[in-house]
């Protein structure tokens, strides 16, 4: 039997911002020939520093911003063939968004179920408007907001920022979404509170059978919630795999740089700040080469010449570094019998 289809696939997705004016030929390059998949009942982690890009990816897949070249699919269809406004409507409900800011994404005149409401009447023609106010209290609930006659006549304002946080997440499955895009969705709330709305998520993906892009920073959480995980750098996806295995093992030096910033017993760092010294990356206009090879110790002349590929170094692993793929590919002739991370710490 056949592996069944992603839901979702970039290919080559890229989106560049022009800059410095009317007549200014600047381009800043937010996302750089992004390939990556989302398969069904699966939860993404999407991390990396801020302004690397991530929350691009995640308003690209939204059409929220149209990509400047490459494509994105949906179970197999081209999101540029959408034309209809019915099909426009249909992928926005399989493919909703939670923002990061709980408070600003609800509208504060209205009681916290008028959103659900509004969406299941727009997204959700099936359901007649006798039944929807049940379906409301449904994903509520499902999203652990109970009882819910207790939360539908509440304004935003009555609400904790993780009830609130609550709320987005049962507008979108109000929907009956099949990816569910989370942009930073636990990084306003108090840390007390962030590990109930991770244990939606993995709900979500285990009771419900959606999958989630989760986008963020914190490689703890994304560790906890995520099956695997992609790392980003200045626009581009440096690695990716799964999350016990990137973590654990991290083949390229920015994902070490990450999970050293993260103290694990379990993962053997071996990349440190003093060590990854530098300037921010150029998104501007950025010649070829690895956009970390600045603040990279292994650095050599072909990182900073020619763009590494994002390629499968080991079974289910993919990372873009001249190093590891040269130190992986040739054995212990490269490194003189000794491992990439052990090369790092000499």
């Amino acid at each position: 039997m056949s592996d069944p289809a992603p839901l979702l696939e970039a290919r080559e997705l890229t989106r560049v911002f022009r800059v410095g004016g009317l007549r200014s030929r600047k381009q800043l390059h937010a996302v750089d020939g992004a390939n990556f998949v989302i398969n069904p009942g699966e939860i993404v982690a999407l991390v990396g520093e801020s302004g690397s890009g991530k929350s691009t990816i995640a308003r690209l897949l939204a059409q929220v911003y149209t990509p400047s070249s490459g494509e994105i699919l949906f179970e197999g269809t081209p999101l540029s063939s959408l034309r209809s406004r019915r099909d426009v409507l249909a992928y926005r409900a399989a493919v909703p968004m939670v923002f990061q800011d709980p408070f600003s994404s609800l509208n504060p005149a209205y009681t916290v179920v008028h959103g659900i409401m509004r969406g299941l009447k727009l997204h959700r023609p099936d359901i007649g408007p006798a039944d929807r106010e049940a379906e409301a209290r449904r994903v509520l609930e499902a999203v652990g907001l109970t009882p819910a006659s207790q939360v539908v006549g509440r304004y935003p304002y009555e609400l904790s920022g993780g009830q609130r946080q609550r709320i987005g997440f049962a507008q979108a499955l109000a929907y009956h979404p099949k990816v569910i895009l989370a942009d930073e969705p636990v990084s306003m709330l108090d840390i007390s509170i962030r590990i109930g709305l991770l244990n939606v998520m993995t709900s979500l993906r285990d009771d419900q059978g959606v999958s989630l892009l989760y986008i963020t920073h914190d490689i703890a959480s994304a560790r906890y919630a995520a099956d695997r995980m992609m790392v980003m750098y200045a626009g581009r996806i440096v690695e990716s795999g799964p999350v016990e295995e990137v973590l654990g093992n991290p083949l390229h030096p920015y994902t070490q740089l990450l999970v050293a910033a993260v103290p694990d017993p379990r993962a053997e760092l071996t990349v440190t700040a003093e060590m990854a010294k530098g300037e921010p990356p150029k998104v501007i206009d950025p010649g070829p080469g690895c956009r970390f090879a600045d603040r990279c110790p292994l650095a050599r002349e072909v990182c900073r010449t020619t763009t590494p590929p994002l390629l499968e170094l080991k079974p289910g692993i993919r990372a873009a570094c001249h190093v590891a793929a040269d130190d992986l590919g040739r054995g212990e002739e490269s490194t003189g019998g000794a491992p990439l991370g052990a090369k790092l710490a000499a």
